[in-house]
């Protein structure tokens, strides 16, 4: 069951050095306040995996916490590149940056099937590219019914998914909505999890599309109001581009 603890508590128990670590979010619910907390407690030689890394994983590779980035595309969307990535890549400072790149449609499948237990997804991307003889984890396979030749993605198993939420009761379900990305499937395909909320409330009122993540499957829950920013809560706040 989830254990409510201070946001400091949960990065400690949950993150090591060398772990794999998820921090999932599109667009908004992106779990910034977690990520600050990983740069403050000083982790390092981190395995950052993540759709779309924004300004937050800059930030932790600009901290020197990262070892490798396995990712989709990368930058701010609408606001510019990130001069920190671009810096570790080209220039290996402030340590050297391994990368590992897929297509949207790879790192979800990957990691839809680490949550479900399976050892890799089936797909029709990545055909014609030249993605599947630069990136690991990509392989052809063959349909045993139609002989048609697709392409298999190996499962995403995290250590460690972080993601940002509205909100968990004092039970530790956690209910988030809007744009709600590949949170779920992160936070089911890894080992642990760690989950801020803008609130803790008694009781999940229902809410149309909403996701609710049971305790049982949930590490940490840290309450964290505002914790998005400079991304947004639907709800609770807006995005902050100026930042």
């Amino acid at each position: 069951m989830a254990e409510i603890v201070s946001l400091a508590e949960a990065v400690a128990a949950a993150i090591g050095d060398g772990d794999t670590v998820a921090m999932e979010g599109f667009t908004h619910l992106i779990p910034h306040a977690a990520g600050h907390e990983v740069i403050r407690q000083g982790l390092r030689d981190l395995t950052l995996v993540r759709m779309t890394p924004d300004i937050i994983y800059d930030q932790l590779i600009g901290a020197g916490c990262a070892r490798k980035l396995v990712f989709s595309w990368a930058g701010n969307p609408g606001v510019g590149s990130l001069h920190r990535f671009r810096d570790a890549v080209e220039h290996g400072w402030p340590v050297p940056l391994e990368i590992e790149e897929h297509s949207h449609a790879g790192m979800a499948n990957r990691y839809a099937a680490g949550a479900a237990g399976l050892p890799f997804a089936v797909m029709r991307g990545y055909r014609g590219t030249s993605l599947a003889s630069q990136t690991a984890g990509v392989a052809e396979v063959t349909c045993p019914f139609t002989g048609e030749v697709l392409t298999a993605v190996s499962a995403l198993r995290p250590d460690v998914a972080v993601i940002h939420a509205q909100r968990a009761d004092r039970a530790g379900n956690v209910q988030f909505w809007g744009i709600t990305g590949v949170q779920k499937e992160a936070v089911l395909a890894s080992a642990r999890s760690v989950v801020t909320v803008e609130e803790i409330v008694d009781e999940l009122d229902p809410r149309p599309n909403a996701v609710v993540l049971p305790s049982w499957v949930v590490g940490w829950v840290a309450l964290a109001p505002g914790g998005a920013h400079p991304s947004y809560a639907l709800g609770y706040s807006a995005r902050d581009n100026d930042f």
